[in-house]
């Protein structure tokens, strides 16, 4: 009698620490790049700049990553997994613990500065992490194995939300008579330098927690290939030349700029579209974008379970399509009808960043890891769509400026199913 086929297991049972330590960075990193969607409103506000302006933000970060990426895949496969994720979180804690002076100085380029420290670290982080992660297991799971880690993402994301509504807004917005009295009587400088000051305290407590944590991820055993004594540059090789000739591989960094740019252009932008189209005041505002990751939250955890009866790249076609739907309503409708559809997009935009990751790695084999950082640099989406919706949103209006992400789920769903048919790359480079 033939026996049962035993479904593959997710990951290596010998690595459960490792395992859950480096699935609990996703959480981690989720954290600065939400707390970004507050920060647009209050420099806005604090700083008294445009949208264009305050999109610098997302800028600053995204480049962060873009130039941070490759050095940070020649540490990971010079000195380990170990080494590098805990030199991208000591990076972290940096670039938090730099707002304090930032604030202290009251100069929006010093905050810029210090967002890029941060992006810095968490380009160590999920070069490392999507990488481990993908690896620790048959390739036939890689898809599942990234979206349960990735399902501890969201989870940071609300987080992120909720603290900079809570600590960074003070809901305090004045009328343009009473700004002009504020002003009238001296004291309306005092006012934006206080608003200033409110980031202090959440990410000191942000620097202190990731510090804490790089020490304890130092403690942790790795698997011996990713060691510094066995370090990965030991088996993992291969040039960016040979990447670029792997046609799923380079859609893959298509669609995750076009995704990435999508992704934080939606969420940037939405508190000023509840503010405009709703005339809800900042914290309620706030709120809004918190239930969105809420959404973002459970898309994750509904899609890693249909992905065991729905090939990935089907599901992220089918959530793509869905989401230029969506848009579509929020563009032409703008009002509450539309903001639930825009919110509604985060559910549908969940599973795309690690389908996209663990899709474009595929049978990359020995250029793994240098895959893996290509992928992250494509982030930088997120620095040039971002302004690019800030500078259509100025030009036009808040909700026709969702055009731009409209159109770069049209890129996400190409990808998803046709760009993303690997091959296999083992004569290649």
């Amino acid at each position: 009698m033939q026996k049962p086929i035993q479904p593959l297991p997710l990951f290596d049972a010998r690595y459960r620490t490792p395992f859950f330590m480096v699935t609990a960075l996703f959480f981690l990193w989720a954290l600065p790049n939400n707390l970004n969607d507050v920060l647009i409103r209050q420099f806005m506000k604090s700083f008294q700049i445009s949208r264009l302006q305050a999109g610098l933000v997302q800028s600053a970060f995204y480049l962060g990553y873009f130039c941070i990426s490759m050095p940070a895949a020649f540490v990971l496969r010079r000195y380990g997994y170990r080494i590098g994720l805990v030199s991208g979180l000591l990076l972290y804690a940096l670039g938090c613990l730099l707002f304090w002076p930032a604030a202290e100085v009251n100069r929006y380029s010093f905050f810029l500065a210090a967002l890029f420290v941060i992006a810095s670290g968490l380009a160590f982080l999920e070069t490392g992490a999507g990488s481990f992660i993908a690896q620790l297991g048959e390739p036939e799971t890689s898809e599942r194995r990234l979206n349960l880690a990735q399902a501890f993402n969201p989870p940071g994301t609300i987080a992120g939300a909720l603290i900079g509504t809570v600590f960074i807004f003070s809901g305090i917005e004045p009328t343009a008579t009473q700004a002009q009295a504020m002003k009238a009587a001296g004291q309306y400088t005092a006012y934006l330098h206080r608003e200033t000051l409110r980031v202090i305290t959440p990410y000191l407590v942000l620097s202190a927690v990731v510090f804490l944590f790089a020490m304890a991820l130092l403690r942790v055993r790795f698997p011996p290939r990713a060691s510094p004594d066995r370090p990965l540059a030991a088996d993992e090789h291969g040039t960016l030349g040979s990447l670029l000739r792997i046609p799923h591989f380079v859609w893959a960094v298509a669609a995750q700029f076009f995704y990435v740019g999508a992704q934080v252009g939606t969420w940037s932008f939405l508190i000023q579209y509840v503010q405009e189209y709703t005339h809800q005041p900042e914290k309620i505002a706030g709120y809004f974008l918190s239930g969105t990751l809420l959404l973002f939250a459970v898309g994750r955890f509904v899609s890693t379970f249909l992905m065991q009866f729905i090939s990935p790249n089907v599901l992220m076609g089918s959530y793509a399509l869905a989401n230029v739907v969506l848009l579509a309503v929020s563009i032409t409708l703008p009002g509450w009808l539309g903001l639930w559809t825009l919110m509604s997009t985060s559910f549908f935009m969940s599973l795309m960043y690690p389908t996209i990751f663990a899709l474009g790695l595929k049978r990359l084999g020995p250029k793994t890891t240098l895959g893996a950082s290509v992928i992250v640099m494509a982030i930088i989406g997120g620095a040039v769509i971002t302004p690019a919706v800030g500078w259509a949103a100025g030009r036009t209006s808040m909700a026709t400026a969702y055009l731009v992400p409209l159109l770069c789920y049209l890129v996400v769903a190409y990808f998803a199913f046709i760009g993303s048919r690997a091959r296999s790359v083992h004569n290649q480079g």
